[in-house]
């Protein structure tokens, strides 16, 4: 499981119910993720690279990846999720993802980044008022997440949910660990 769950309030307990769901669909999800380690003082470099190391390690021991990219922080999925993603694709995983909001990536930069001021340039291509080009390929985030996941042999769920229970909402995720039930494990 990759996402930004162990920022929210309640991350722990909402970890566990996605490790619950992960249970209830046929699947073991991998140990808690790094982030719930205990500080515990000193060097905080050192302490965030021993998060990354073990987040890598439990990745390693991994056969899949179920990544949330519903947008954080902005219009798109957190990055620690996203290299989480790659990694996994990387090493020839398969990977599945799922988001909250269904609105094309291209569509949220145009109205959420620029407030709607944007335009076709001579090009075709769609730009903002800075002239900087809006990927637009009706993905759910940059070409390379979706891409990614594809060539992997898997997909991704949008579903839209209400915008206070966007990083909550498990109903995407669900649908996504069914599908996979269904297509991995034939249930």
């Amino acid at each position: 499981m990759a996402g930004p769950e162990v920022f929210l309030p309640e991350g722990f307990a909402q970890v566990e119910r996605k490790r619950a769901l992960c249970r209830q669909y046929g699947m073991e999800p991998s140990a808690r993720q790094g982030d719930f380690l205990k500080y515990e003082g000193g060097d905080k470099f050192t302490f965030g690279t021993m998060i990354s190391r073990h987040n890598e390690e439990l990745m390693d021991a991994s056969d899949i990846v179920i990544a949330n990219l519903t947008p954080f922080r902005g219009v798109s999925a957190d990055p620690g999720t996203v290299y989480e993603l790659g990694y996994m694709v990387a090493r020839g995983a398969k990977a599945f993802g799922y988001t909250n909001t269904a609105r094309p990536y291209a569509t949220r930069v145009a109205e959420d980044h620029y407030g709607g001021d944007t335009r076709t340039a001579e090009t075709g291509r769609l730009v903002g008022p800075d002239g900087l080009m809006i990927e637009n390929h009706e993905m759910i985030d940059n070409l390379m997440i979706d891409g990614g996941i594809a060539r992997s042999g898997g997909f991704v769920i949008r579903h839209e949910a209400p915008p206070k229970a966007r990083l909550t909402d498990l109903t995407a995720y669900e649908a996504c660990l069914a599908r996979i039930a269904e297509t991995l494990l034939g249930r």
